[in-house]
Formats: structure tokens, C-alpha cells, sequence
């Protein structure tokens, strides 16, 4: 079993940044960020590989997310820059027992709580 929780999730302006981070108990395979804003499905956000060599983001957000992970600590973070208005959401941290990379929700084994993200206009 891995015990996810996040952090780093606030209020923000347009066009300001924010760091997420993701604490697990355990060393997750692939792990990912989802977000899911009120009214609106999860939607897939970023995903990174068990050693970081694979990435994956969005296209709602490449070019201005970033993910990475650092294995020593057991700890998965979400660089968002550029933030708008429409990123606003509660931002979930997953983690898989699979070793690939997966953009769909329902293959990932493990869920954080969330975090909320607010960008005002």
C-alpha cells in the first residue's frame, strides 16, 4: 500500500506560478498529477516514469507544467508557471504499481486527497 499526500496548492494569480508536491510512503512505479474542476470530469495533467526517464503532459499544459520526481525522497513535483485561470482545480497525486507511464485515471492503484489550486483572473 502507498499513502500519497500533497502539497504546495493555493491561490494564485494569472500568469504566477505554484510548485505541487507529492510525499509518498512508499517508492511508487509511475506515478501522475490529475485535476478535476468543479462540474468537470478528472482530466489527466502530467505523469512521469519510475526513474524520470519518461514524461508525459497534457497539451492544455506543455509548455508551462512541469514534472519530476526525486526517488531519494520518495517525492513526485508539478511545476506550474504561467498559470491561468482555467487550471483552477483540486490536483490529485496517483501512482501505479505498472512500470509505464499511463494518461488514464482508472490505471493508477493509488490517490493522494488533493490539493486545491485557485487562479484568479
Amino acid at each position: 500500500q502507498v499513502q500519497l499526500v500533497e502539497s504546495g496548492g493555493g491561490l494564485v494569480q494569472a500568469g504566477g506560478s505554484l510548485r505541487l508536491s507529492c510525499a509518498a510512503s512508499g517508492s511508487g512505479n509511475a506515478m501522475g498529477w490529475f485535476r478535476q474542476a468543479p462540474g468537470k470530469e478528472r482530466e489527466f495533467v502530467a505523469a512521469i516514469s519510475r526513474f524520470g526517464g519518461s514524461t508525459y503532459l497534457a497539451s492544455s499544459v506543455k509548455g508551462r507544467f512541469t514534472i519530476s520526481r526525486d526517488n531519494a525522497k520518495n517525492a513526485v513535483h508539478l511545476q506550474m508557471n504561467s498559470l491561468k485561470p482555467e487550471d483552477t482545480a483540486v490536483y490529485y497525486c496517483a501512482a501505479r504499481r505498472a512500470l509505464g507511464i499511463s494518461t488514464r485515471d482508472s490505471e493508477y492503484d493509488y490517490w493522494g486527497q488533493g490539493t486545491q489550486v485557485t487562479v484568479s483572473s
